[in-house]
C-alpha cells in the first residue's frame, strides 16, 4: 500500500534523498549512500514511492451465462 502506517525505512523513499543512479542516492544529510540504506533522519515522501502494477484479473472462471441478462 502506498500510505501504510508502517513504512520500511529506505533512502529511496526519503524526503532528503534524490536518486543518482540505480544503486546510489544523494542525501542532503549523509551525502552519497546506497539505495537500501536507512538512517534516523528518514522522513517518508509518498511522492517518491512507485507502486507495483496491479495483478491481472482472471476472467476464466466466468462463463457466458454470467454475462447475459
Amino acid at each position: 500500500m502506498l500510505f501504510r502506517k508502517r513504512i520500511e525505512k529506505n533512502c529511496t523513499y526519503c524526503r532528503f534523498g534524490t536518486a543518482l543512479e540505480e544503486d546510489n542516492i544523494l542525501c542532503t544529510k549523509r551525502g552519497v549512500v546506497k539505495a537500501g540504506n536507512k538512517c534516523r533522519k528518514f522522513t517518508y515522501d509518498p511522492i517518491k514511492r512507485i507502486p507495483g502494477k496491479p495483478k491481472a484479473l482472471d476472467f476464466k472462471k466466468y462463463d457466458d451465462v454470467d454475462y447475459s441478462l
